[in-house]
């Protein structure tokens, strides 16, 4: 096989896996099967697609094969149990689900009542059998394709710690017989909150990508963004809903200007705002204004508020960052962490000075979840920076670039190293 193929297969598997899944998950109502089925369909196309080529539509290829191998699944379990007068009926029924246009399927999958497997499949991710730390690990494996690495690095736990708990969600679903389907009246309110975190990581994913040599993955933003839109139309009464899409509406304003024109990391102070799309930003903070008037904002909206302070500021000088630290310190009553903290430190180090911040951060430096966070040695390194330690804040960036997996990271990390001369910024990525 050659490099060119594999890859290009390995970016298809990418996009698609996650809405294969969830179409054959309506089919054989069991993620856990419905993920092996997708793989099976991987399998087929790392066989086939060498010789015959990638087909015009991979996604439609992926979901045939995928949906052809669950009616051969569902064929065999009927004949085994011994239920042949209704296996004919329940086969044609099944086999109008293959649709051999990948946009249609979903296009009929959409028309339901809220329409969308991707959504369902959250929610049956997201079942009450499960621990909420086990929603979301799988969660965000069958809908954001994200690696178990991935996973662990986004809650700072050892990866073989979200393996288990990847397992242990799918068999658990199994044994519950857990349906495909959305929930209702109260369950549908309980179950939010786990929704909104998976949502959240999955955007995040997206916006500033865990691994790999590219800076974003949008697609993942995007599905996030879709999501997230979707949720407050079915919650129009929920605050945190609103407020969660405000925020990814207004970090995904920015997307066009995060990067250069060699797909380098812009960070935040650096960027041309001229680029931020406007239109985002008016949704997201349609979005916010909606939260606040549902009540006091909580996580979400604060983040999103945090974000408005951005977005409203027309150059970088006018940023209001004493408000953005009050902010952070609601937050942090509301969802006290390692990373939060580190967040408030640099707007401590924006609004008041880098030697206000670096009393923060280096009571930080002893926070176990933090040891392989290349966001802590980097805040460190440009307060260090900012107050003339040049060889501490070297070292400093050198070792944040030891810890990124991020390609583009690493780099930009290096060149911070390398150039502590160049005009400092808001360190952490935005």
């Amino acid at each position: 096989m050659s490099s060119t193929t594999h890859r290009t297969i390995e970016a298809v598997w990418r996009i698609e896996a996650a809405k294969i899944i969830a179409g054959v998950a309506r089919m054989v109502r069991d993620v856990g099967l419905a993920e092996e089925l997708a793989q099976d369909a991987l399998v087929a196309a790392l066989e086939h697609w060498p010789a015959s080529g990638v087909p015009d539509n991979p996604g439609a290829w992926l979901m045939t094969t995928a949906k052809n191998r669950a009616l051969d699944r569902l064929r065999r379990d009927k004949l085994q149990a011994g239920k042949h007068e209704q296996i004919g009926h329940e086969l044609e029924a099944l086999e109008a689900l293959i649709v051999p246009d990948f946009v249609d399927a979903l296009d009929a999958a959409r028309a339901d009542e809220i329409g969308d497997d991707l959504l369902r499949l959250i929610f049956t991710a997201c079942h009450p059998v499960l621990s909420t730390e086990a929603r979301v690990a799988l969660t965000l494996k069958l809908l954001g394709g994200l690696t178990t690495a991935e996973i662990a690095r986004a809650f700072l736990v050892p990866e073989p710690t979200i393996a288990q708990r990847i397992v242990r969600a799918k068999r658990t679903l199994a044994a519950a017989h857990v349906p495909f389907e959305l929930p209702r009246g109260d369950a549908l309110a309980e179950r939010l909150a786990s929704v909104l975190e998976v949502v959240y990581l999955v955007f995040n994913e997206g916006y500033t990508a865990t691994a790999g040599d590219d800076w974003m993955r949008l697609d993942l933003c995007n599905e996030a963004l879709r999501l997230g839109r979707v949720l407050a139309e079915l919650s129009p009464r929920e605050g945190e809903v609103h407020g969660l899409v405000a925020l990814m509406e207004l970090q995904a304003s920015r997307h066009a200007a995060r990067v250069d024109g060699a797909g380098r990391p812009v960070l935040l102070l650096d960027q041309d705002r001229t680029r931020w799309d406007r239109l985002l930003i008016r949704r997201g903070l349609t979005a916010l204004e909606r939260a606040e008037a549902l009540g006091a904002l909580g996580p979400y909206g604060l983040q999103a508020a945090i974000a408005a302070c951005h977005a409203r500021a027309q150059a970088a000088d006018q940023t209001d960052w004493a408000a953005i630290v009050a902010l952070y310190d609601a937050l942090a009553q509301l969802t006290p962490s390692p990373v939060v903290e580190l967040n408030r430190a640099v707007a401590v180090g924006m609004a008041f000075g880098p030697a206000a911040a670096l009393e923060i951060v280096d009571r930080m430096r002893s926070e176990r979840s933090l040891q392989s966070y290349q966001w802590l040695p980097s805040v460190r390194g440009d307060l260090l920076a900012k107050l003339g330690r040049v060889d501490e804040a070297r070292a400093e960036f050198e070792h944040a670039a030891s810890l990124a997996r991020n390609a583009r990271e690493r780099a930009l990390l290096m060149e911070r190293a390398l150039a502590l001369s160049a005009p400092a910024s808001c360190d952490r990525p935005n």
